[in-house]
């Protein structure tokens, strides 16, 4: 009877072109999200844990067994210059999945960030390595290399689904999460995103109390005064 595989590996996935990438990496975060239809931020407790903290970049999924990283360092192999190396480990909070020296190799393999939904430790170390890296939080407990793990298959992470193609960029506000098919859209949708923000900055400017349009569409939707 032959062993079962501790690691199952899609190697070969569609990818945006570095030129959408590079555009969507211009545009915050907030009005990625705008222009992705008000959706795709991940669980606001995964941030930036580094002084390093903005990124975009393409993902590479990963599975990881609670309390183990054979799937995150396997994944090294696998990434390409640019990529985003996202690991979901079902929230595990017990020990972290990855440190400074995972995260020193990665850069070497030119991986632009790190994403989990755990937690990862060596915090002095992760800044020296100077890429972002976002988890729940810190904790030096270690785990095992055991697996078993998946890379390159649909993920759930802070309750998004995630899928190795996908786009992923992240800075001060939080991460999201564009769709591979979604990419153009969105990039056909932040000009006229780009175009309001600036209109609410001019009406601030001028001293505007509320958006152009609220007031009426307040009054429209009825008001019940108890006083």
């Amino acid at each position: 009877m032959a062993n079962t595989a501790a690691l199952t590996v899609r190697r070969n996935f569609a990818r945006p072109s570095p030129e959408r990438v590079e555009r969507l990496a211009l545009a915050p975060t907030g009005w990625v999200v705008d222009a992705n239809g008000r959706t795709g931020a991940l669980d606001y407790r995964i941030r930036a844990l580094t002084r390093a903290v903005r990124f975009c970049g393409v993902a590479l999924t990963v599975q990881s067994r609670a309390r183990d990283n054979l799937a995150p360092y396997a994944a090294i192999e696998y990434a390409r210059p640019g990529d985003v190396i996202v690991v979901a480990t079902g929230d595990y909070q017990e020990a972290g999945v990855a440190g400074d020296v995972m995260i020193g190799m990665m850069k070497n393999q030119g991986v632009a960030a790190f994403v989990t939904d755990g937690l990862v430790r060596d915090i002095e170390g992760l800044n020296g390595v100077g890429i972002p890296v976002c988890a729940r939080g810190l904790c030096p407990n270690s785990p095992h290399k055991d697996g078993p793990g998946s890379i390159g298959l649909p993920i759930t992470i802070g309750g998004v689904v995630v899928h190795s193609g996908d786009v992923i960029t992240g800075d001060e506000n939080g991460i999201v999460v564009v769709a591979r098919d979604a990419v153009d859209a969105v990039l056909a949708a932040l000009p006229e995103v780009a175009a309001k923000e600036k209109k609410m900055d001019r009406m601030i400017a001028e001293g505007a109390r509320l958006p152009m349009g609220i007031a009426e569409m307040i009054r429209e939707k009825g008001v019940r005064l108890l006083d």
